[in-house]
């Protein structure tokens, strides 16, 4: 009988081994995932306002399918149930409702207390308005290769309304990654078409990154190109290959071009530019949410110092430098001025939420940078005035003259919703609500 329970032990033990091993990692892990959800909560980070996961946790049954699908790390299991520990770090990816093995995770736009305002789309990405279409970032989808996706779904719905001998058959507003897309879709088609840029460059969104900047991205079929298979390319690479594959198939695009007006003529549109007018059966608007770069209004920002972008730090060497905004662009441009040898640079927001709003890794670089001494910040600021060598900030009742060379405004953009509602097309506030399937 011994013999036997000897025999048992040993067939046993290598499984006891296991589930001892397996349920430590798991009690480290989840104390990891605890002490994150934490530093979130106290840190007062705000809600995501872009498309994040909502998890049933009735449905969820903790197999962390969803937490290894996140290429954010914004994931992780708290009491047996997946959580979004760091709200932060979501970039509405999606991956992790599609990993689900019981479809617990419902992708939503916008909380109970933060809302995001999205135009009215249909699945053919045609709005209410008949002719007007949108694709990419405007339509909440800010994602490279979700962009690439809806700019070519786009042009499909488009081109079964050409328009007539007389006008174009689509106006593209935006050469990011839905414009681009878009645009070669519209070529593949044969159909008469414009795109217009008001930057001077391609790119969008990634245009405004900083220099060497990682841009994420995931595989990709593009219009006549076919697959792009890199998942992690900088700035510069991804700019490259959008300005390789427009010039190899002879795709234009109007630079510096600013859209200022849409009018609706007979059974098609004018979209009046800085620079000309075109009369067209259909528009795409494949714009960023980032906008028009928004202005301070204030005395002297006219001078070529004062900037909306950062695009190469190495420039400001040796300067005196102000970053306007709270956000990651702001927090980002402050490290990367920071860094360069003899810069003195300053950050002044008009609340704190430099401190809560920007990722993780860019809150704790530039709580370091403070410490440092290497960034001044001012907080619960705004500008009063800048002058030719100089700033003013009215900062607690008191006006602050510092030194100036340069002035940085990361203080987002203005979207076209006034103009989209003077046309017709309906914006609804999303405040936590499922994205259509």
């Amino acid at each position: 009988m011994s013999q036997s329970y000897l025999t048992m032990l040993l067939y046993l033990l290598p499984v006891i081994i296991a589930l001892v091993l397996y349920y430590r990692r798991h009690h480290k892990k989840e104390a990891h995932s605890r002490a994150r959800l934490a530093e979130t909560v106290k840190s007062a980070i705000p809600e995501p306002l872009t498309l994040h996961p909502v998890i049933d946790t009735n449905r969820c049954i903790g197999s962390s399918a969803c937490i290894k699908a996140c290429p954010e790390d914004a994931l992780g299991i708290v009491r047996g149930k997946a959580v979004l520990i760091q709200s932060d770090h979501c970039i509405g990816h999606g991956a992790c409702a599609a990993a689900c093995p019981v479809e617990a995770i419902t992708l939503v736009f916008g909380t109970e207390k933060r809302g995001i305002d999205i135009p009215q789309v249909k699945p053919t990405f045609e709005t209410n308005v008949t002719g007007i279409y949108i694709a990419g970032e405007l339509g909440g989808m800010g994602l490279i290769r979700k962009g690439v996706d809806q700019g070519a779904r786009a042009i499909q719905s488009i081109r079964k309304h050409k328009g007539s001998a007389n006008e174009l058959d689509v106006v593209i507003v935006g050469a990011g990654p839905a414009g681009i897309s878009a645009s070669l879709a519209a070529k593949e088609a044969g159909l008469r078409c414009v795109t217009i840029e008001q930057e001077d460059s391609l790119g969008g969104s990634i245009y405004h990154y900083p220099r060497r900047k990682l841009a994420m991205t995931a595989p990709m079929t593009l219009p006549i190109v076919g697959k792009f298979n890199k998942y992690e390319i900088s700035k510069e690479e991804l700019l490259t290959f959008w300005s390789r594959i427009t010039r190899d198939n002879g795709i234009k695009v109007n630079f510096t071009e600013r859209m200022e007006a849409i009018t609706k003529a007979g059974g098609g549109f004018v979209v009046k530019t800085s620079k000309a007018s075109y009369k067209t059966k259909n528009i795409l608007l494949a714009i960023g949410r980032r906008g028009t770069p928004r202005k301070l209004g204030v005395a002297g920002e006219e001078q070529e110092k004062v900037v909306y972008r950062l695009i190469d730090a190495e420039q400001y060497r040796g300067m005196h430098v102000l970053v306007v905004g709270g956000g990651d662009s702001a927090a980002e441009a402050a490290l990367a001025i920071a860094a360069e040898r003899g810069t003195t640079v300053t950050i002044s927001c008009r609340g704190d939420e430099i401190f809560t709003r920007p990722k993780d890794k860019n809150r704790q670089q530039l709580k370091q940078g403070v410490e440092k001494k290497k960034i001044t910040v001012f907080l619960d600021a705004s500008v009063k005035e800048i002058g030719t060598d100089t700033v003013t900030l009215s900062h607690e009742g008191k006006d602050i003259e510092l030194k100036n060379d340069g002035v940085i405004v990361c203080a987002g953009g203005t979207l076209p919703t006034p103009m989209l509602k003077e046309i017709g097309v309906m914006v609804d506030t999303y405040y936590g609500t499922a994205m259509a399937k």
